[in-house]
């Protein structure tokens, strides 16, 4: 069986995409939103992939509406978060590395994050970076800076998990040892590896592997 593996001292997770299916739930949010606001309801929710929804509604809004367009997809979304569940595999890698070595790391805010990590049946850990902790959300790279900050590990002992394209440029920047796609979205962005789910993936001392078939 042949495996992919990777070393490192610290697991970074996306949230949506990699550990909670809620690309429908988001995709949900954003078209009726644009309908409020008179946008396109397709390329409005493309646009927003991996990015925090303060940054979209700035690009998307006049600087008069934007407080309240934040506060709408704020609540749109929150509304919606209960139909998410859990992408498959992630309750158990989650679960098998220890608090010291893993962190979330989402651009969607702490509420979001939580409400949607809840309705799939994942405890938090202990480090969740979110759209609301960083001055800069992805593609920057400050959030996965943060994280390995709080684990206390260098950026180039960790290996990130991201589904957009946004979040693998910040991984990159961020300079983590590896990256691992998730979904079919992230085919062509430059990460190491890419998987349909986590369902083959496997963290045991310090090694994150991918089992291929």
């Amino acid at each position: 069986m042949p495996t992919t593996e990777l070393t490192c001292r610290a697991v970074l997770f996306d949230c949506d995409g990699v550990l909670v299916n809620s690309e429908a739930s988001v995709e949900r949010a954003w078209r009726r939103w644009a309908d409020m606001y008179g946008l396109d309801p397709v390329t409005v929710p493309r646009s927003t992939l991996g990015r925090r929804a303060q940054d979209s509604v700035a690009d998307l809004l006049s600087p008069a509406d934007r407080e309240r367009g934040l506060a709408t997809i704020n609540a749109l979304e929150l509304d919606d978060a209960a139909s998410v569940s859990a992408v498959a595999g992630a309750t158990r890698l989650i679960e098998s590395i220890p608090d010291s070595a893993r962190a979330i790391v989402t651009s969607g805010s702490q509420a979001l994050a939580l409400a949607r990590l809840a309705a799939a049946g994942i405890l938090p850990p202990a480090v969740l970076i979110t759209g609301d902790t960083v001055a800069a959300g992805k593609p920057a790279p400050e959030g996965y800076l943060q994280a390995a900050a709080a684990l206390g590990v260098r950026p180039g002992d960790a290996v990130v998990l991201e589904d957009s394209p946004a979040g693998i440029e910040a991984a990159r920047a961020a300079g983590v040892s590896g990256v691992i796609g998730v979904g079919s979205t992230v085919a062509d962005t430059g990460a190491d590896v890419v998987v349909n789910d986590l369902s083959r993936l496997r963290w045991a001392d310090g090694t994150l592997r991918f089992e291929s078939h």
